[in-house]
């Protein structure tokens, strides 16, 4: 996508024609991209994992970071599109326009963010419905950790997989992200927000890498079949392929 202007006269715009809202308290957005960023040459082995009966059942998180562990179950509560951006303003924006607005107000605010084609959101809910769950080789120093996550449109929600053997549903939530469909029939846009919630556990940085990572499991063809064998074939499922896919080494 190209950049329409500067960032500089971009940031000038939001105040111009008022499509953010003045009183955002926080959200997110980054760069649209799927790629893996390289990693160092090492993992820690790791025994193939059990798809839970039943996933993390966080109580309402909202976008608000905490390092308290939840219980009980209650849906998210992801902060309102409208409480964010003049959607009446914003209506008047081309795809591009609104998706950089969207992108460079959150620059620098310790969120992170992307959008999306609509058409590519509904192959990943469509997807989604039949296999809610993965594993996600993460470097962490010196070695590897494995984030498990599950996929229940609009959501995303991300733990590390020890926290959710050791807890169950009383894990705490690393990294939550949430999908926006108000422009999908009028722009064919998915705006998307993703909250680091345990910040000990993960930097922005890492949280931006898993969930471009993850969206690449459900939108590429060849890594849905792991995410498939994952869900309904779990005796055949290697981690190490999920590895191969990633390019990273394997010990």
């Amino acid at each position: 996508m190209q950049r329409l202007a500067s960032r500089a006269s971009r940031r000038t715009l939001l105040c111009a024609v008022g499509v953010i809202q003045d009183n955002v308290s926080h959200c997110l957005v980054a760069k649209r991209s799927y790629s893996a960023a390289s990693l160092p040459k090492h993992i820690e082995k790791l025994r193939k994992p059990a798809i839970p009966s039943d996933f993390l059942k966080w109580s309402g998180l909202g976008s608000y970071r905490t390092s308290k562990f939840a219980s009980g179950f209650s849906p998210l509560q992801p902060k309102p599109l409208e409480s964010i951006i003049d959607i009446k303003r914003s209506n008047s924006k081309t795809p591009e326009e609104l998706a950089d607005i969207w992108d460079d107000y959150h620059l620098g605010r310790g969120h992170i963010g992307a959008s999306m084609d609509a058409k590519l959101y509904h192959l990943l809910k469509q997807r989604a419905e039949n296999c809610r769950y993965f594993v996600i080789p993460l470097w962490k120093g010196s070695g590897y950790t494995t984030i498990f996550f599950q996929v229940q449109m609009p959501h995303m929600i991300f733990t590390g997989l020890e926290d959710y053997k050791a807890r169950g549903t009383q894990a705490a939530p690393y990294f939550t992200v949430s999908y926006y469909t108000e422009f999908a029939e009028s722009k064919e846009l998915v705006l998307i927000r993703g909250d680091v919630v345990f910040t000990s556990k993960l930097s922005d940085s890492e949280a931006k890498w898993l969930m471009e990572t993850a969206q690449s499991f459900y939108l590429n063809d060849v890594r849905y079949k792991l995410v498939e064998r994952f869900n309904k074939e779990t005796r055949d499922f290697e981690f190490k392929d999920v590895l191969q896919a990633l390019e990273m080494p394997i010990l």
